[in-house]
């Protein structure tokens, strides 16, 4: 009797079952069931049919949810194998953006990553997921202000060509084209060179995402050795009950402004897509600004079964964009909107591809394979300082573009151009077994990439058109250097979440890392302060390396709404070898420098209470090794090289309060909420490296010691609108918290802090029926203000944000 009764105690059985509409009681596909107290989620197939293997005897909660019906919830016991059947029901009201986005909230909306997604582990790490369904907010060009309101902590680069490129830092990581982040799409990689040149010049459009997932340091294991973790867009699936849908959005706003996207989607069978374009063009915030872009993106996915299917995307991203320049400080106090350059350009050429094969050996183990490739050319043209003093004794800032009396330019122009040409693989096997009576998942995952990229460097042509070929041959020309750099990765990384009772689990984690640099190339050595050229120098360096990174997670969950969270996470940083050979007039590049490394460590509470608050609030602690910055050498000139060591510390805080729902209880036509995104952070510079002065106790550059987002977001059934307000305070831009440099000073302008700003948005959007119509105003209240003191491109110098712009965008779907 006793083996009978252990017999019993430790079965496990099978719950399967179909969802259907209950009126015309045909099978509703995607529809998701979840077990609440095991955390197991399924989708139904195309039938409505779902199942569950080796589910232990117990009483458990089943939630039912389907986008357009009632969610539906029940209790059942489970002691044998069991059918269910469950009938959903159109929701009866009007469908609007609220109730959608209420629905979204109540179930499934969290604003993290489940423990287990996909081939993806994500337990006990500190993730945000920005649902782009719920925000008002300008779309049309990517207002990276509004978009990332609800992501704790980030610095932002703004630039004003319309959203093209997106530079976002944070917790004292450089912004610029977001470099310190793994940056993919639906999961492949999509910056130029993810070691050698990880810098991203593509950014989806929002209007195509459905959302973006933020994982901080700790998606080092799976995703690269990245300070800054994991950016992933995830572009918009395809409509399942629709053969054809048609969207289309189209933008007027301020400075010559305009967008227009349309979209095509639809399932036929097996087989599903999803495509769209998207064209922008402006003239810019100052003179000399305009743009012009074409990207164009597509999605196949056929379905062999329920457990194979096979999807390819192809992206292609073509723009072109007049580059201002940097300003002085006296200039940006006596006109922001002021323009010295009229020939500098920056061009940019993306060609992306990736195809992945997605398949279940059974209901516990899954497996993925990623195969995604690059072809992509970016150029560079401008005046940058006068060539043969490198712009190191001259301001390149304030000189003007000088003309002779004939009219013809008397300096020549600066051109860089680089290719990318790389390609990966990535495999993932995520399998569930039994450990300790509990569920375990394992996840085991390899990827190799190859990059063969270039750059090439010399003396532009003349004029002030967009021509980017060399004027004259590159030995004529002292800023010259012709390279390839040819690169290869190696890395194989696991996780494995570990539960030691209904609440607890550990997640620990290893990555082993094999890296090749190398670079093959000739480059002109000229003296410092001298035109004169010394020597033709041919340069041929490998730089192999194999390290392992460990990391651990601890996440403790009370109940399904409050789980306390702990995790640490070795990362490294690879230098580039493309960033050592570029000229640059406005610092020196040591050629001694070094790798960075360190460790990034997260502990937080997240959850909700009942209906009413989403909240998360934690610290973090990260320290950086060998941290690479600028420095002044004891000549006076700027150096960039390895600092020293740096601690970044600070508290986060996130809360959503949903006051509709405490006030007033279940009211699906109205929409008040209001937000709180809070980041303090204190940092400082242990110890430099020898040779280093004036760095020690110094703050860490691109850090604000305070970091407030803050806003409403109501609506009344279609109705909706927000207002956010934005606060920065006062950040260095470099290792010796240098302040802002005498006027007329060859520093002025590179050199000095990002003074505190703070900004006002607002927003509004009304649908009817098949329209939307959206509009909006950014920076109310016009404030003078910049986030960037650029050393290369698009400046040097300062580069203003945008005054008061507006908006208005019309869409339609059919």
């Amino acid at each position: 009797m006793l083996m009978l009764l252990a017999q019993i105690s430790w079965a496990q059985f099978e719950l399967k079952g179909k969802v259907t509409d209950s009126v015309s009681k045909k099978g509703i596909a995607s529809t998701q069931i979840y077990i609440e107290e095991l955390k197991k989620l399924v989708d139904t197939d195309k039938d409505g049919n779902f199942q569950f293997k080796d589910i232990p005897s117990g009483k458990y909660t089943l939630v039912v949810f389907s986008y357009q019906y009632e969610t539906l919830a029940t209790q059942i016991e489970l002691s044998k194998n069991q059918t269910l059947e469950f009938e959903l029901s159109e929701l009866t009201t009007e469908l609007s953006e609220v109730v959608i986005n209420q629905k979204k909230e109540e179930i499934f909306g969290l604003k993290r990553l489940q423990p287990v997604e996909g081939t993806a582990i994500y337990a006990g790490k500190k993730s945000e997921v920005i649902l782009l369904d719920q925000m008002v907010g300008n779309r049309a060009s990517n207002n990276a202000r509004q978009v990332y309101s609800q992501v704790v902590g980030l610095n932002i680069y703004e630039s004003n060509d319309g959203g093209l490129q997106l530079s976002i830092g944070g917790r004292g990581l450089d912004p610029n084209r977001t470099s310190n982040f793994n940056t993919r799409q639906n999961g492949y990689d999509i910056s130029a060179d993810v070691l050698g040149y990880p810098e991203s010049y593509y950014t989806p459009p929002v209007e195509g995402l459905e959302e973006i997932e933020v994982i901080r340091g700790a998606a080092s294991l799976q995703y690269g050795t990245q300070f800054g973790g994991l950016i992933n867009f995830k572009m918009k699936k395809p409509v399942a009950d629709k053969k054809i849908e048609l969207k289309s959005r189209q933008t007027i706003g301020s400075f010559g402004l305009y967008t227009s996207f349309n979209s095509l989607s639809g399932t036929v069978g097996k087989f599903s897509y999803y495509t769209y374009f998207n064209y922008k063009q402006g003239n810019g915030y100052r003179p000399n600004s305009e743009f012009d872009s074409k990207n164009l993106f597509a999605n196949v996915r056929y379905a062999f079964s329920d457990e194979t299917s096979i999807t390819a995307d192809f992206t292609y991203l073509k723009y072109l964009a007049q580059q201002a320049g940097g300003l002085t400080d006296s200039q940006f106090a006596d006109d922001p909107m002021f323009s010295n350059r009229e020939r500098n350009w920056f061009e940019v050429d993306w060609k992306l591809y990736a195809i992945r094969l997605d398949h279940k050996f059974s209901n516990r183990t899954d497996f993925s394979l990623n195969v995604f490739g690059l072809n992509a050319e970016r150029n560079a043209l401008g005046f940058r300082g006068i060539p043969g003093l490198g712009g190191l004794n001259r301001n390149p800032v304030s000189e003007p573009d000088w003309k002779d009396e004939q009219g013809n330019y008397i300096y020549p122009r600066d051109l860089i151009k680089g290719t990318f040409n790389n390609w990966g693989i990535e495999a993932r096997l995520l399998t569930r077994y039994g450990l300790f009576n509990r569920d375990a998942v394992l996840l085991v995952g390899s990827k190799y990439y190859h990059a063969e990229n270039g750059s090439i460097q010399g003396q532009g042509a003349d004029g002030s058109s967009a021509d980017f070929s060399f004027h004259n041959s590159l030995s004529d020309y002292p800023n010259n250097s012709n390279y390839i750099f040819p690169n290869r990765n190696l890395a194989f990384f696991g996780e494995n979440i570990i539960y030691l009772n209904d609440h607890f689990s550990i997640t620990p984690g290893i990555r082993v890392e094999h890296i090749l640099t190398r670079s093959k190339g000739t480059y002109l050595v000229n003296s410092l302060g001298s035109s004169a050229v010394d020597t033709d120098s041919t340069e041929s360096l490998s730089l192999p390396r194999t390290f392992v990174l460990f990391g651990l997670g601890l996440s403790n969950e009370f109940n399904p709404n409050l789980e306390l969270y702990w995790n640490f996470s070795q990362n490294y940083r690879s230098v580039t070898f493309s960033d050592i050979r570029t000229v640059n007039p406005s610092f020196i590049i040591d050629e001694n420098i070094q790798d960075e490394n360190g460790y990034t460590s997260d502990i937080g509470l997240r959850g909700k209470w009942k209906k009413y608050v989403s909240y998360d609030v934690g610290a973090y602690v990260m320290m950086y090794k060998d941290r690479i910055g600028i420095v002044f050498d004891d000549r006076a000139n700027r150096v960039r090289t390895n600092i020293g060591d740096a601690m970044i510390y600070g508290l986060e805080f996130f809360v959503d309060w949903n006051l509709i729902e405490t006030f007033q209880g279940d009211n699906k036509k109205m929409k008040f909420n209001w937000f709180v995104n809070a980041a303090f952070t204190g940092s400082r510079y242990l110890n430099s490296i020898e040779g280093n002065n004036n760095v020690d106790g110094h703050k860490v550059e691109f850090i604000p010691d305070v970091n407030i987002k803050t806003g409403l977001n109501m609506g009344y059934k279609n109705l909706l609108s927000s207002i956010q307000f934005t606060s920065l305070s006062k950040q260095f831009t470099d290792a010796e918290n240098s302040n802002v440099a005498e006027s007329g000073s060859a520093r002025e302008g590179v050199i000095g802090e990002i003074p505190a700003y703070y900004i006002v948005d607002f927003s509004l959007s009304y649908a009817y029926k098949m329209l939307k119509l959206e509009t909006g105003i950014n920076n109310l209240t016009d404030n003078n203000y910049f986030t960037r003191r650029a050393t290369g491109y698009p400046g040097p110098g300062i580069i203003p944000s945008d005054g008061r712009s507006f908006y208005l965008t019309l869409g339609i779907k059919l």
